[in-house]
């Protein structure tokens, strides 16, 4: 049976085919393209273009390729621009993920596993976060995902669908191997960012507030590696097929870093002192959000191997700096393809 990974062709997904390949997982990989890369789907497997919304190709997919289980990544992500465009994040995040589940619903697709984030508890009082904490969104982008996680909860007491909600804390690293790492040009996520501006890829970094109630003023995260995330699926998946019942986990490691902290730590990892200078906060930002991932480590029996700041920096680094020459390459290939064109 073959599993069907939307949005398989982004940052995480990208990294979660890679997992199931390893593994050695029939997979089949649905992606629009919008903001993921075909080249980043692993050699030799599936890549469908589409969207996670259009039922007939949905259906049409799960047929063809005998899919038994879901794990469902495609969304907009930017926090920002959901406060921005709230309608395209409601339709993108909540009605195409409303349509797959329908279609689960519909072929009888037993495992369902849904890529939620943090966002959903808003500005918690508690820290660290347990599951139980009061889901208040600060954003449309976290509204958007608890509307899907309601919807999924729902369909599975109605339909006996059984499903794994994980909510992402602050993803970032890059896979160990080199073979995959955020690529987006537009990349919002801090990490990203400041190696762009080690790199010289951006002449600045700009701190989103510096007057937060935390000991240095900016914001605190939970920052997860990549591949820990997406190791974190493959449990999920195997408690479920296990016949264990569905379940919401927190995915983090309980320990949080200050924007300020993260910045000092990719200056150090790079050895580049960097411009940085402060900006008005963003709309939608808690000052502090850490994760209590308790439940994800004794359900799943989740042990993550890269929790580690400056480790996930250095990886995160070294995908940029091959992302770099990536680019130099397609750049020139296309300069030489063009040239060939005009003799």
């Amino acid at each position: 049976m073959t599993i069907l990974v939307t949005g398989g062709a982004g940052y995480i997904g990208s990294h979660m085919v890679l997992e199931l390949a390893d593994a050695g997982e029939p997979v089949v990989v649905l992606d629009n393209l919008s903001t993921g890369f075909a080249w980043a789907v692993g050699e030799g497997l599936p890549l469908v273009v589409g969207d996670s919304g259009d039922q007939a190709l949905v259906e049409r997919l799960i047929h063809q390729h005998q899919v038994d289980a879901i794990i469902h990544f495609a969304a907009s992500v930017v926090v920002p621009e959901s406060v921005n465009d709230p309608l395209r994040y409601y339709r993108n995040n909540t009605v195409n993920t409303r349509a797959l589940i329908e279609c689960a619903v519909k072929t009888g697709v037993r495992h369902f596993i849904f890529s939620s984030t943090a966002a959903v508890y808003g500005d918690p009082a508690k820290i660290p976060v347990p599951e139980t904490s009061p889901q208040q969104p600060m954003s449309p982008y976290g509204w958007s995902k608890l509307m899907s996680e309601v919807m999924l909860r729902d369909a599975g007491r109605a339909h006996d669908l059984h499903y794994m909600i994980l909510r992402y804390f602050n993803v970032a690293g890059a896979d160990p191997r080199g073979r995959a790492g955020q690529s987006s040009k537009d990349a919002t996520h801090l990490i990203k960012v400041a190696i762009e501006a080690a790199l010289g890829a951006r002449d600045k970094l700009q701190i989103f507030g510096a007057d937060y109630a935390t000991p240095d003023g900016t914001c605190i995260r939970d920052y997860i590696h990549v591949s820990d995330l997406v190791r974190a699926h493959s449990d999920a998946l195997r408690h479920l097929r296990s016949g264990a019942p569905s379940q919401t986990l927190n995915c983090g490691y309980g320990r949080g870093f200050s924007v300020r902290e993260v910045i000092d730590t990719v200056k150090r990892v790079s050895g580049v002192d960097f411009r940085v200078e402060i900006a008005p906060p963003r709309p939608g930002d808690p000052a502090r959000i850490v994760a209590d991932s308790a439940q994800a480590r004794a359900v799943l029996g989740w042990q993550p191997h890269y929790d580690d700041l400056s480790t996930i920096v250095t990886h995160a680094l070294g995908w940029e700096r091959e992302l770099t020459k990536r680019r130099a390459a397609y750049a020139d290939q296309a300069k030489r393809t063009a040239a060939g064109s005009k003799r």
